[in-house]
């Protein structure tokens, strides 16, 4: 027990002693190197698929959606029971942690396989609802068949990589997804060029890839590498655990779930212009996450200093934590912003080599990264609530940016302004999102009180 709560203890001492700018880039840039990978492979279909043809292309933009669903019920679990376990690990209680990270585990697995089997049996409805076209259709349907199998890898992975960071070892989350990641790239390759195995190649090389990773995620937690433990002895039914759970992520879920739904209305918009306004608005997405992954990883690098300080009653630790996340996060998203605006024929040019695909991405690409400096401040707020627990707001912030505010923006912009409306939609949507976070900020800091923990 001694060499136990020994190791214990110097965490602690890691997660509040360690200098704020210091811990945040340590558990950032192991996170920042995940997103990448994650994006590039994300970017490997997207492109490997796009020498299939326009129509393929459209359907990656078309199960987009369906990933983001098993994502938002993985993160929902994931960020639920890690911003509860870096609160209970800063308050010195292990025997809670070990119980969240266990329930929420086989809960998202649960999850996973539940939306499997739902999405098999109503597989064609379902696209249709996603915003898929007939001619899109057949891509979708091969694409979306390994996606399904893969679900309850990408639930448990979503728990398993948030449980990490929470804990303050990024690096071995890195490590789970940066291996699934690679996997990805170079099975993508193998199946859809070598063995030509269309675009259902592209979903099988991701299916693997998925299992792999949660394999090389679950390692830390059988070899007793972390606090937490994956077990069924520590599982519980207890309604406090699995409401603090679902509370505290349930803005994980409004983010990602209406980024599906997101999804959808614009699929549905764009595919009034055609395949290729689907395939120009899907090859966008992709390289704006991948633009701002970046800023999401310093984010969830920023997420567990501010839990672990929080739950340890350190609050000047929790302030000067987001300033330095915001104002790291801002320098880089208005540099990607330049790169992006200044090559955005080139960057849509490089997915799909369709003159119509090309002029639509442009104009989207461009307007978006006008905006890519005003993510920051909804993202990095939203993420500031949910590490501390506060989740209506954190929920009402995910919620806006996520859909409460483009949904909208998208449907009358697309009404009044055709399809330039689609193609200026998520830029307007955050100059939006972004003005009604600001005064949550400010009220916070405000209000936030003095440090009750010795340092």
């Amino acid at each position: 027990m001694a060499g136990r709560h020994e190791t214990n203890e110097e965490q602690y001492q890691k997660m509040t002693e360690t200098p704020v700018t210091e811990l945040i880039l340590r558990l950032g840039i192991p996170t920042i190197i995940s997103m990448l990978v994650t994006n590039i492979y994300n970017m490997a279909d997207t492109y490997f698929v796009g020498t299939i043809g326009t129509s393929a292309s459209g359907a990656t933009g078309v199960v987009f959606g369906l990933s983001a669903i098993l994502q938002a019920f993985g993160f929902m679990f994931g960020h639920g029971a890690g911003s509860n376990i870096s609160r209970k690990l800063g308050a010195h209680d292990v025997g809670s942690a070990r119980e969240y990270a266990s329930t929420s585990f086989f809960a998202a697995f649960a999850t996973g396989a539940l939306i499997l089997t739902g999405g098999i049996l109503l597989m064609d409805p379902m696209l249709r609802m996603m915003g898929s076209t007939e001619t899109i259709l057949p891509f979708a349907r091969d694409y979306a068949f390994w996606i399904l199998i893969a679900g309850p890898a990408m639930t448990t992975s979503c728990v398993m990589n948030n449980i990490l960071r929470y804990e303050g070892k990024a690096f071995f989350a890195m490590v789970g997804l940066t291996s699934g990641g690679i996997l990805n790239i170079f099975l993508d390759y193998l199946m859809v060029f070598v063995l030509q195995m269309g675009i259902g190649g592209a979903g099988l090389a991701t299916c693997i890839s998925q299992y792999v990773g949660a394999c090389i995620l679950i390692i830390p937690y059988l070899r007793g590498q972390t606090q937490s433990r994956i077990s069924l002895k520590y599982f519980t039914k207890e309604y406090e655990v699995i409401k603090n759970i679902v509370t505290v992520g349930s803005p994980s879920l409004a983010r990602q779930g209406l980024n599906s739904v997101s999804t959808i209305v614009l699929n549905a918009t764009a595919g009034v212009y055609g395949d290729a306004a689907v395939a120009a608005m899907s090859i966008v997405n992709k390289i704006v996450n991948f633009l701002f992954c970046v800023a999401i990883g310093i984010g969830q690098g920023f997420q567990p200093v501010s839990a672990f300080n929080y739950g340890a009653k350190i609050y000047s630790r929790v302030r000067d934590g987001f300033w330095v996340a915001f104002k790291l996060g801002l320098i880089l998203m208005m540099v990607m912003g330049v790169i992006s605006f200044m090559n955005a024929e080139a960057f849509i040019a490089f997915f799909r080599d369709d003159p119509e695909v090309i002029r639509i991405g442009t104009t989207a690409l461009r307007w978006q990264s006008v905006s890519l400096f005003l993510m920051p401040v909804t993202l990095y707020g939203n993420m500031l609530f949910q590490s501390i627990g506060q989740s209506k707001t954190a929920l009402w912030l995910a919620a806006l940016r996520s859909g409460l505010v483009l949904i909208p923006v998208l449907l009358i912009s697309s009404r009044l302004f055709g399809l330039l409306g689609v193609e200026t939609s998520r830029a307007v949507s955050e100059v939006i999102a972004a003005i009604i976070t600001m005064p949550y900020l400010i009220r916070f800091f405000r209000t936030l009180p003095e440090d009750e923990a010795e340092i």
